[in-house]
């Protein structure tokens, strides 16, 4: 399917979404790194955070490192293509974003020092867009599952949008949304920065520190 004149930094309507498929993704049964379920079931007691910005590949990496944290993986999430592809995704034609899903055990981390690293790892004021990474596929997403999740989220954005103003940012663009569907992205994607050493993800962080990490967990 192909639309003409459609720009990759707009979003895709439904009724304009590529068609998909019902099959999902077959993705490996463990963390390469952390040999944890990558699907689930998850341990007991660990809860779900979701996360777009940018290039998933060196993302996903920052939060396996963060103790505390169980598993993650990559995959697409806030648009329309049911199990879409990755070429899919890059066409812009399935309004979904590369996101980070992490499962984390809320004892060890809070989910408001996950926000920190979320906010530290890129530059939340690009709209669609990371540095030359250009589509709706890198734009800046927290997918929250409660309540509770989306009043931390909230409050991280005011307190770092006053950060970032304070050394000459724009305003951010993030999006603060409920979480959908969660599609996994292909094997060859799933901590891939383990699998391919070296491996092109750009750091387009802004090098401001967020304040929310200081916040410990209940």
């Amino acid at each position: 399917m192909s639309i003409f004149g459609f720009r990759k930094t707009q979003m895709v309507s439904a009724e304009q979404a590529l068609p998909g498929r019902a099959a999902p993704m077959p993705v490996p049964a463990r963390h390469e790194v952390l040999g944890t379920p990558l699907r689930g079931p998850y341990p007991e007691g660990t809860e779900i955070a979701e996360f777009a910005l940018g290039c998933f590949w060196g993302e996903e990496q920052n939060f396996w490192q963060v103790p505390g944290v169980v598993t993650t993986a990559v995959g697409y999430e806030g648009g329309f293509t049911p199990n879409p592809t990755y070429e899919e995704v890059c066409t812009g034609q399935t309004g979904h974003a590369e996101t980070v899903r992490v499962v984390y055990d809320p004892a060890k981390v809070s989910y408001q020092q996950l926000l920190k690293v979320f906010w530290e790892s890129h530059d939340p004021t690009q709209g669609m867009r990371q540095g030359n990474d250009v589509g709706s596929q890198y734009r800046s997403v927290i997918f929250y599952h409660t309540e509770a999740q989306k009043a931390a989220a909230e409050q991280s954005k005011a307190d770092f949008q006053q950060r970032l103003h304070e050394r000459g940012y724009r305003d951010i663009t993030t999006e603060i949304v409920p979480a959908g569907e969660f599609y996994f992205a292909e094997d060859y994607h799933q901590q891939y920065l383990y699998k391919v050493p070296g491996g092109y993800c750009p750091d387009h962080s802004t090098g401001v520190s967020c304040p929310v990490g200081l916040i410990k967990a209940d």
